[in-house]
């Protein structure tokens, strides 16, 4: 090595030893008679010293040295004057003997700090010096531990890690496919995997009873903060299980996680079904770090010549505890904020209750004080709160009033990065009705297995069956979902028709899982987590890039390396394709 010790590792015990230490300049600092240069590696910093007084040449060397200049220096170990408690190393500096320049460098175009003046584009094009920012640093090392941990727990309780195939068959479910065209069969088409479903079905008939892989996975989706097209995945699969087995197990996984790496104990999870998160909360995936759980009026306010209520499908609030001071610009806000097309409310109606107990509304000219009052009532208000209505179509409404409770939330200090509310989300609907195309999709997967009880129902109501299906929802966000899986052939054939698939189409694409049903396939369940999910909730940001090495743009670009790109006539020939744009 060319390095004795690195930059992070220096303390007071070193005091008169001899050291070498290499890595980037930092910054420098010519006070005349002394040079400081910070010397950054990926451990920390560490300050040399040039005396010119001693070293007049080393010191006319470190003044030429420019920014992220690599280099080794040779020195011996000091107790500094004017410590430092914010370095690791700020008890020590280094007298410089011996200096090295191993490599220039031309002036970065932005800072390599923490709160750096480049934009966003700017530090995706030259990611390999973004990736220098101790920030950044800190974001792969925090995915490091997650992903070590998550190893070590999967393997104390003995699961094996398998890797299932990258290049494999195009699905019309789901999201869209990245294909690759084939060379050797020309004008066919692998694609890459959105998950390792099948595969992992079939680990289970192979008689791998306890599977987990970290994996890449690819979807060809519009992009946004928690989307990219190439993801990471924990995936994972039990046999010989039910539901419960999977909650304790990976309950278990999560709360090693938050132990390990965040040093947080975590309590069992809540658990709450998909029909009281939709009625409670408007969601399906609910941040439950503060109250503000919904309340229905639609039979409380009809009947009372107020057309917007009268005509809705749904009315239904949220209580904002201690909010009725707010003034008509705060409440303008609010109106706006419902309104925006990507919400698509139609209005706001509110209900002050003052401190003195009296109720003021926005629509006082249709209502009494004592009809308002049983509006209260059915909202536990109590003087000082602050009652927010939404009325209009169910589905519609209910996301509206989501989007305002989880505003509120913010604007109310609720929605702490740092504190963490997981739970549970089950019985999720098997199926959902598309009106445009006049079928059934599956909501989870086709793969899903329907509640025992439900299957019955599969003949005659197939909207009403609920499938064996789960999330994990940790403040708001599902970074995990799964299902016991279907495991004969039979109902696997059902739940195909019950999708559309004609019987050529069925065999054509899931033929071989089918068949592997008749070679004695167990029970078998399981979930998959968004590993870069998990690792930007766990280091309190909102973005999945920040914890990706080198991630893609919203147009789903590498600016970096300026891919995708064309290919070659000759490469397009080869492959059997033509391309005109």
């Amino acid at each position: 090595m060319l390095r004795t010790h690195t930059c992070g590792e220096l303390s007071s015990a070193f005091i008169g030893h001899t050291v070498t230490l290499t890595g980037w300049v930092q910054r420098s600092r010519d006070l005349g008679g002394m040079t400081f240069i910070d010397l950054r590696d990926r451990y920390g910093i560490t300050q040399l010293v040039f005396n010119m007084e001693t070293h007049s040449a080393l010191c006319e060397q470190a003044r030429k040295l420019g920014r992220e200049y690599v280099i080794e220096a040779t020195g011996l170990v000091a107790e500094r004057s004017s410590k430092n408690p914010k370095m690791a190393t700020g008890d020590i500096e280094i007298i410089v003997e011996k200096l090295e320049v191993l490599n220039e460098s031309k002036t970065p175009p932005f800072t390599i700090e923490d709160n750096t003046d480049g934009g966003d584009e700017l530090r995706m094009k030259y990611r390999y010096l973004d990736l220098r920012r101790p920030a950044v640093k800190r974001n792969m090392e925090l995915r490091h531990r997650m992903a070590f941990q998550t190893r070590n727990y999967m393997d104390s309780i003995n699961f094996i890690e398998v890797e299932t195939p990258v290049l494999i068959k195009s699905t019309p479910e789901g999201a869209r496919d990245y294909v690759v065209p084939s060379r050797v069969n020309p004008g066919e088409f692998y694609a890459l995997p959105q998950s390792p479903q099948t595969f992992k079905q079939l680990l289970m008939v192979a008689g791998y009873d306890r599977y987990f892989q970290i994996v890449k996975c690819f979807r060809d989706e519009d992009l946004r903060a928690d989307r990219q097209p190439e993801f990471t995945q924990i995936d994972c699969e039990m046999s010989f299980v039910t539901q419960e087995d999977i909650f304790n197990t990976f309950e278990g996984l999560v709360r090693h996680l938050f132990r390990t790496v965040k040093n947080i104990e975590i309590d069992h999870l809540p658990r709450m079904t998909w029909a009281d998160a939709m009625k409670n909360y408007g969601s399906d995936k609910p941040d439950i770090r503060f109250g503000m759980t919904f309340v229905e009026l639609t039979q409380l306010v009809k009947g009372k010549d107020f057309k917007v209520f009268d005509d809705a499908e749904l009315v239904v609030g949220i209580n904002a505890a201690g909010c009725a001071e707010y003034t008509r610009k705060q409440l303008d806000e609010l109106t706006d904020f419902v309104k925006k097309p990507q919400i698509g409310a139609g209005g706001l109606i509110y209900v002050r209750c003052a401190a003195d107990g009296s109720l003021k509304s926005s629509v006082d000219k249709f209502y009494s004080p004592q009809e308002l009052q049983k509006w209260a009532d059915a909202f536990g208000a109590r003087p000082g709160d602050l009652m927010l209505i939404l009325a209009g179509k169910a589905n519609k409404t209910l996301k509206a009033l989501s989007e305002l409770r989880l505003e509120m939330g913010t604007r109310l200090g609720f929605r702490n990065p740092t504190t963490f509310a997981p739970l549970w989300v089950y019985d999720f609907p098997l199926l959902e009705w598309d009106e445009e195309t006049q079928r059934f999709y599956a909501m989870h997967h086709p793969f899903t297995s329907p509640k025992p009880e439900d299957v019955p129902l599969l003949d005659t109501d197939p909207g009403a069956v609920r499938a064996n299906a789960y999330d994990m929802v940790i403040n708001g966000v599902e970074v995990g979902g799964g299902s016991i899986r279907i495991y004969n052939k039979p109902m696997q054939h059902k739940m195909l028709q019950l999708l559309g698939f004609s019987e050529e189409d069925a065999l054509a694409q899931f033929g071989f899982l089918m068949n592997a049903f008749e070679y004695g396939a167990p029970p078998h369940g399981g979930i998959a987590f968004g590993f870069d999910r998990l690792c930007s909730l766990f280091g309190g940001s909102e973005s999945i890039r920040d914890y990706i090495a080198f991630p893609k743009n919203n147009n789903a670009r590498d600016v970096m390396i300026d891919s995708p790109a064309r290919i070659s006539e000759e490469q397009l020939k080869e492959l059997s394709l033509r391309v005109s744009i």
